[in-house]
């Protein structure tokens, strides 16, 4: 089986590739990515790691996708300089800019499903059965907007069952054992139950002492937890401390200030010596690691491990469960059909989905009301409005989107951050 990663002269390609040594049905690793400088740095990475995986490169986007069994997309269009400008123009006017949440979002979004389609309708043309894995930010949109030329696509993230297996973790629980009720958007999901033996383990675990164990919990506070009754999905920190996240990200350097700097410092170094790239790769991915969320974690809490075993992770078992047919369980961006009945049949949402040599089996959550709701069906008609604008080359929709934003209080200030997205990056174009 050939797998293709598009994307595959990123940062994040040799995970995929540690990965992927326990896939033995894969014969045919194909990385594409159109900047051929970046392609030998990663096979080179890819070398010195021992890997001994079927590797090849191509710049070309119909020839790698020929013959493909899966596409994993891990596109990141505009590259780390497009991080900076989504950050920065929107941190300048008063708006939280980061990359899957709000404007900085949409203004990746707005560059990105362009290609998204492109890539889709290769892949669709060369075989129609193939699975499209989504990972490329901001991951719902992308997979919904993918969805419209090519069916067979999916969304992945490793927050959700990364929160699953905390919890079960801290509770001494067989993850094979428990049942769980998640729900919402990608980044935007929470917990509901943790069923094991039929009784759920959730209510008890959120009222104790033990609580505080749990970095969501640290992060978005103990307090609105226990008032919740869920536990939510770490990113909807910035929309839970919304003032106190745009306060500490506005403060010195953004995220996207700190991988544009990094990465190009690595990608420099292992370019000019391809002997040392591996070596060079390890030193920046733990630096990377250890800055993940840094305005919402303290020092230890970045130092924690990762339970969710890495979106590499997810995308080798939903590879495995579709290849050979042994059964999995995960959570996955898939069509809400009629699942939250206040959302169209194709929104891509978030929930627990069994997979075998069949296909996906979504596992339909629970009601979903109250503010949840309210906050789900807002963001996602924001996110529908974006692919809209995109398709149709739209700057009223894009407005609307961006304007309307529950992160957004001024719909002059979004027609601003809009404006100048659209000198930056040439939308609309």
């Amino acid at each position: 089986m050939k797998l293709v990663i598009a994307g595959g002269g990123g940062f994040r390609v040799p995970q995929v590739l540690r990965a992927l040594t326990r896939a033995p049905f894969l014969d045919d690793i194909t990385l594409y990515d159109i900047d051929p400088a970046r392609l030998e740095v990663m096979r080179a990475v890819a070398e010195q790691f021992g890997l001994n995986l079927p590797i090849t490169t191509q710049t070309d986007l119909h020839r790698a996708v020929s013959g493909a069994n899966f596409v994993f997309s891990a596109m990141r269009i505009g590259g780390t300089c497009g991080r900076v400008t989504d950050e920065r123009v929107a941190l300048e006017r008063g708006v939280l800019g980061q990359e899957t949440v709000g404007v900085g979002g949409y203004a990746y979004a707005l560059r990105t499903i362009g290609p998204a389609l492109d890539l889709a309708g290769a892949v669709h043309e060369a075989n129609p059965d193939a699975w499209i894995i989504n990972f490329t930010n901001p991951a719902g949109i992308i997979t919904q907007a993918m969805r419209t030329v090519h069916p067979n696509s999916v969304g992945i993230c490793d927050t959700p069952i990364g929160l699953v297996r905390k919890v079960c973790r801290i509770l001494g629980v067989d993850e094979a054992e428990a049942s769980y009720d998640y729900v919402g958007l990608n980044h935007l999901g929470w917990l509901r139950t943790l069923r094991v033996d039929g009784r759920d383990l959730l209510p008890s675990f959120i009222a104790s002492p033990e609580l505080s164990c749990l970095e969501e919990a640290r992060i978005i506070g103990e307090d609105w937890v226990r008032c919740l009754g869920m536990l939510p999905n770490e990113y909807l920190f910035y929309y839970y401390s919304a003032r106190e996240s745009l306060a500490a990200v506005s403060e010195g350097e953004t995220r996207g200030e700190f991988l544009h700097r990094q990465q190009a410092g690595f990608y420099a170094s292992a370019e000019a010596d391809l002997s040392r790239a591996g070596q060079l790769w390890t030193r920046a991915h733990h630096e990377r690691e250890e800055t993940y969320m840094a305005e919402a974690r303290s020092g230890e809490e970045r130092a924690e491990e990762d339970m969710g075993g890495g979106y590499e992770n997810v995308a080798l078992d939903l590879m495995t469960a579709l290849a050979t047919g042994q059964p999995a369980r995960m959570i996955l961006g898939v069509p809400n059909e009629q699942m939250i009945p206040a959302l169209g049949p194709d929104a891509i949402i978030e929930v627990p989905t069994r997979v075998d040599a069949s296909g996906l089996h979504p596992q339909p959550p629970g009601p979903l009301d109250g503010p949840e709701l309210g906050l789900v069906t807002s963001v996602k008609a924001c996110e529908e409005l974006i692919i809209d604008a995109a398709l149709s080359s739209s700057r009223e929709l894009a407005w609307r989107a961006l304007a309307t934003h529950p992160l957004v209080d001024s719909t002059r200030v979004a027609r601003r951050i809009l404006a100048e997205y659209e000198k930056r990056h040439g939308l609309f174009d």
